[in-house]
């Protein structure tokens, strides 16, 4: 399996312009605009990563990893859930040690949420809602929130 190049760069979480908050439950609304008048532009499950671009009263307008943008109410969010999502063009795999010579436990659709659990250099240990644990090579996933420190994966052009 080859795996495209990537740079990472490591800031303190308090240091960044943008946030990273997480939806706290299933079936939250994520609006046009800052306001329960305004339609719905989609609806978002518990864990859900999301950047925060701006704050306006009790909304924030957020993006996600594929760059939708909406509104969503500052308390169906937190800052301090530890999720990712898999931003594979189709699948990632999931194994049972942080290498390519680990053995493929479960193939990982693009757009799911997982639990950090930790990380090993450029892999990182999460588990799904459902259970299971293994690794994932860390270039397929675009935000990554871990004690209090954002990684960013940038895929070069």
């Amino acid at each position: 399996m080859a795996l495209a190049a990537s740079f990472l760069l490591v800031t303190p979480f308090s240091s960044l312009s943008a946030d990273y908050v997480s939806v706290i439950k299933d079936e939250v609304n994520v609006r046009t605009g800052p306001g329960t008048n305004n339609p719905i532009r989609m609806e978002l499950f518990q864990g859900y990563p999301l950047k925060v671009l701006q704050k306006r009263g009790d909304w924030f307008e957020v993006s996600d990893f594929e760059n939708d943008k909406g509104w969503i109410y500052a308390s169906l969010v937190s800052s301090d859930k530890k999720t990712v999502i898999i931003s594979a063009k189709n699948r990632a795999n999931m194994r049972t040690s942080p290498s390519t010579s680990g053995q493929v436990i479960a193939k990982v659709d693009r757009g799911v949420v997982l639990t950090l659990l930790e990380r090993q250099g450029k892999w990182v240990k999460v588990q799904h809602n459902g259970g299971s644990e293994g690794w994932v090579y860390a270039h397929i996933l675009p935000t990554i929130f871990f004690n209090q420190i954002k990684l960013l994966f940038f895929k070069p052009l």
